[in-house]
């Protein structure tokens, strides 16, 4: 059972879970357009590409790689993509993952960043890898939970140019 807080700071209502993650389709790229530029409203810096999100480009990412996205009930909440690494198709680079302000805080992020591990995996990946954020730091300790290492040698091949370097971790598979 997740929890969400609502408008008064002390009151917390259960969210009996009945979530689904599925696998995005081409279809899905507005809906994924949108969820994405919803998650980075007012938590990620304004120049981040995330805010400018279109579904030309989601669309795109899907042909590409894939995506997943997380329901609950019957409300899409966040999403999460995937690209092989240009030159490496054995090797996956996670990219914009996120979920809509109002479920955070419930450990909901863990499903979709499962679903991708689970995939690439079936899929004889041999590594994933993400980037963090310059100021989403404190993320570097919930993908460590999830045996992904910091790799400074490494660089985010969709590192925005307008920001700080990211932390890039990997995860061998």
């Amino acid at each position: 059972m997740a929890r969400r807080r609502t408008g008064h700071a002390d009151t917390l209502i259960a969210i009996f879970m009945d979530l689904i993650v599925r696998e995005a389709t081409l279809s899905d790229a507005q809906l994924i357009a949108n969820l994405t530029r919803a998650a980075w409203a007012g938590k990620v810096a304004a120049t981040s590409s995330g805010h400018r999100e279109s579904p030309e480009q989601v669309r795109q990412h899907l042909q590409e790689g894939g995506g997943f996205i997380l329901i609950l009930g019957s409300e899409s909440i966040g999403s999460v993509r995937w690209l092989p690494l240009d030159g490496e198709t054995n090797v996956w680079e996670m990219l914009r993952m996120g979920l809509l302000p109002q479920y955070r805080g419930n450990n909901l992020s863990q499903h979709l960043l499962e679903a991708v591990i689970h995939h690439a995996q079936a899929a004889n990946v041999a590594e994933l890898r993400l980037a963090v954020r310059a100021d989403q730091s404190r993320l570097v300790d919930l993908y460590a939970a999830y045996d992904f290492e910091v790799a400074p040698e490494l660089e985010y091949s969709h590192a925005n140019p307008q920001e700080l370097v990211p932390t890039v971790m990997r995860r061998l598979l």
